[in-house]
């Protein structure tokens, strides 16, 4: 198959001048002379037995076939640019990215990174704050922590924390509806949705209502925008207790029924099922399921010994 292959150098040549449209400018970027370019494309039209640029008095354009030959050719570079870069990362000093998304950073994860941090110390991580699912594909990204139903297909998905979910509206709309007394009086009200659309089903179902059938409202992938939404009156919501403690307490929200753990609505930790079992991924995993039972021993802990001094 390599024998088909044009020679690398030549498409290096290629691809720098089209983009130029500059024999003078592709030698500079490549760091060779003007002379040695035009033999790079010469010989790449050789064997390729096309011509890909025009020669004019002040340059060069490409010709049908060079338009046709250059998105394949950058899209190739890119590919390997992106396959490197993923294998240079996978054997580098220890870096892991960790998606997450905002809300979970800052109230879940950086107040405990810091066992980690002692456990593994071989490994940095990076952490990207993002409400919007995690590309794997691009490499950029080596696992996720994501809030929903935890169903993503070709990715391994496991549960991290249940969280509080707590109904809520904003008072215009309360007083426009009235205070719901249960679950039932929310069916007909307007919601809005997490991106999955899941939330409000999973809510119902816990609180034994087997009626709701159609999401309707608008959904958003992202916490905050859910909270401004709903702060908007588009509809009654549902968030993690701890994140809109403030809203409640200066009274922009309406608590409409008590929280709720949905066991199915959670925390789930993401990654590609192939990457699964990388040495710093494993690592990772293993340590963020356990966390929160690390925490509670602790806390348990030092309410024994204060309850128990010396």
């Amino acid at each position: 198959m390599s024998r088909h292959l044009p020679p690398l150098n030549a498409l290096k040549a290629f691809e720098a001048a089209a983009r130029h449209l500059s024999v003078k400018m592709a030698a500079d970027e490549l760091c060779v002379t003007p002379g040695a370019v035009s033999q790079m494309l010469k010989s790449l039209e050789t064997h390729l037995g096309v011509k890909l640029f025009e020669r004019v008095t002040r340059g060069i354009y490409l010709t049908d076939a060079g338009q046709d030959y250059l998105p394949a050719v950058r899209n190739a570079f890119r590919q390997i640019a992106e396959a490197s870069r993923r294998v240079m990362a996978s054997n580098d000093s220890g870096m892991l990215t960790v998606s997450v998304t905002p809300f979970f950073a800052s109230a879940w994860l950086l107040p405990r990174m810091h066992s980690f941090q002692e456990i593994s110390p071989e490994i940095d991580l990076q952490i990207v704050a993002s409400s919007t699912l995690a590309d794997f594909s691009r490499g950029s990204v080596d696992v996720a922590v994501r809030h929903g139903a935890g169903r993503y297909p070709g990715l391994r998905s496991d549960r991290v924390v249940t969280v509080e979910m707590v109904a809520v509206a904003a008072p215009d709309l309360v007083d426009r509806l009235g205070v719901p007394r249960c679950a039932d009086d929310l069916i007909r009200w307007p919601h809005v949705h997490d991106a999955d659309r899941k939330g409000w089903s999973l809510w119902f179902q816990a609180n034994g209502v087997e009626e709701f059938r159609s999401p309707r409202g608008p959904s958003f992938d992202d916490s905050s925008l859910i909270l401004k939404a709903i702060l908007s009156g588009h509809g009654a919501g549902l968030l993690p207790a701890a994140m809109i403690a403030a809203e409640l307490a200066s009274g922009e929200l309406v608590k409409l029924l008590d929280a709720a753990l949905i066991d199915e609505f959670a925390y789930y930790l993401v990654c590609p099922e192939h990457a699964q079992n990388n040495p710093k991924i494993a690592t990772f995993r293993d340590w963020i399921l356990n966390a929160e039972k690390t925490q509670l021993a602790e806390t348990s802990g030092k309410a024994q010994k204060s309850l128990h001094p010396g």
